[in-house]
C-alpha cells in the first residue's frame, strides 16, 4: 500500500505524530452538548441549496502531512484547505476559518469488520489537504437530537451558510466538507473519463475517493464510470404527529434507504475493487452525486477522531490540551464560547 503519494498532494509541515482521540468539550446532555440547546427548526421540505461563491483566499497556508510508519497511517493538519473559500463569516455561519493543530492515527493496513459501524458522532475521514470529511449537521426536529429525526446538511431545509465547496465553519474556527469538495477534486484533476485520485483517508483507513472508478470494479481495463450508490427516498410520508410530516423528499436523514444492488455501491458507500493507487485490490469509499455524498458507515473499525460532541464539524483540540498523546492544543484562543453546534441558536 502506498505510503507517500498522497503526501505529496499536501504542502508539508512539521508536527509531532500524536496518537489518534482528540478532545471535546464536554458529553451530549438531552439537547446539545452539555446540556445546551439546540436550534428548534419545524421544517418538513427541501429547499435549493444555495452555496456562497468561494472567491476568497484561505488565511494561512495550507499544511498536511500524512505518513505511513509502525503500522499507522499518521496525519498531521491545521485543516486550513488550500483552495478558494466562501467568506466566513456569512449570514448562514458566523464564524471565521482559524487554524488548528489536528494530530491522530488511522490503521495503515485496515481489514473490513464483521459488522458496519455508523458514523455516529466523529468526522467520516479527512482530504489530503488535512481537511475533515463531515457530512452530519447538529440541527435536529424541534432541536430534540432523541427524536431521531435529523437534518440532512445538503437538504436545504435548514440554511447552514456551506460555500461552493460544501463546506463551511465550525465554532471552533474548523473548516469542514459536507459534501464533494468542488475546488479539491478541480484541483486533483478529477473528471469523468479517469478514474478518481485518492482524495483522502477514512477514520478506519481504508481510502476515499470521488464518484468515478472501473466499470468492472476488479477490471481495470473495463473502462470508466461515474458509480450511483444504492441509497435512495422512501417511499410515502413520514410519521407526523409528534414526529415530522410530510413526504420523504430528503429533509432528514432519516428519509433516506438502502436498496441492495439499486446502485454500484454498498451501504458504506464503497466497495471491494481495484484503484489506480491500489492495483493488487481494496475496500475504497467513494463520494457520490447523489445521497449519501460523504459515506454515512464504516466498513472497517473506524479511528475515533472526536470524542464526545455534535455532529456537523469537529469541536476541535483547541479547548484545552488533552493527555499526551491524545492530543494537541490549537484552535481559538481561550475565552467566552458560543453554544455548540452549527452555529449559535437563534
Amino acid at each position: 500500500m502506498p505510503s507517500r503519494s498522497v503526501v505529496a498532494l499536501s504542502w508539508l509541515f512539521a508536527l509531532p505524530p500524536l496518537a489518534g482521540v482528540l478532545i471535546a468539550q464536554g458529553p451530549p446532555g438531552p439537547g446539545g452538548p452539555g446540556g445546551r440547546p439546540l436550534r428548534k427548526h419545524t421544517a418538513t421540505t427541501t429547499r435549493p441549496l444555495e452555496l456562497v461563491a468561494a472567491t476568497e483566499t484561505a488565511p494561512e497556508k495550507s499544511r498536511s502531512e500524512i505518513l505511513a510508519r509502525g503500522g499507522q497511517r499518521t496525519i498531521s493538519s491545521n485543516a486550513i484547505p488550500d483552495h478558494l473559500v466562501g467568506p466566513f463569516p456569512n449570514r448562514g455561519n458566523p464564524h471565521e476559518i482559524l487554524p488548528q493543530a489536528f494530530s491522530f492515527e488511522v490503521p495503515e493496513k485496515p481489514v473490513a469488520a464483521g459488522e458496519i459501524t455508523p458514523l455516529g458522532l466523529s468526522p467520516f475521514g479527512f482530504a489530503v489537504n488535512g481537511v475533515f470529511f463531515d457530512p452530519g449537521a447538529a440541527e435536529f426536529w424541534q432541536g430534540d437530537r432523541s427524536s431521531g429525526w435529523q437534518y440532512e446538511a445538503l437538504g436545504g431545509a435548514v440554511p447552514l451558510g456551506l460555500d461552493e465547496n460544501h463546506a463551511h465553519v465550525q465554532p471552533t474556527g474548523t473548516y469542514h466538507y459536507h459534501g464533494l469538495p468542488t475546488l479539491l477534486l478541480k484541483r486533483l484533476g478529477a473528471n469523468d473519463a479517469q478514474h478518481s485520485p485518492q482524495v483522502g483517508w477514512a477514520a478506519d483507513g481504508f481510502p476515499i475517493y470521488a464518484r468515478t472508478g472501473f466499470s468492472n470494479a476488479k477490471d481495470p481495463s473495463s473502462g470508466v464510470k461515474v458509480l450511483k450508490p444504492s441509497w435512495r427516498l422512501k417511499l410515502g410520508s413520514r410519521p407526523g404527529g409528534r414526529f415530522p410530516g410530510g413526504s420523504y423528499d430528503g429533509t432528514f436523514v432519516q428519509d433516506y434507504e438502502f436498496v441492495k444492488g439499486s446502485g454500484d455501491l454498498d451501504e458504506c458507500n464503497g466497495r471491494f475493487c481495484v484503484t489506480p493507487e491500489f492495483p493488487e485490490g481494496t475496500y475504497a469509499y467513494f463520494l457520490t452525486d447523489e445521497w449519501p455524498v460523504i459515506p454515512r458507515s464504516f466498513r472497517g473499525t473506524p479511528t475515533n477522531l472526536r470524542a464526545d460532541g455534535p455532529p456537523g464539524g469537529f469541536e476541535g483540540p483547541g479547548d484545552r490540551p488533552g493527555p499526551k498523546g491524545k492530543g494537541r492544543p490549537g484552535g481559538p484562543p481561550p475565552g467566552p464560547r458560543p453554544p455548540r453546534g452549527e452555529f449559535p441558536p437563534r
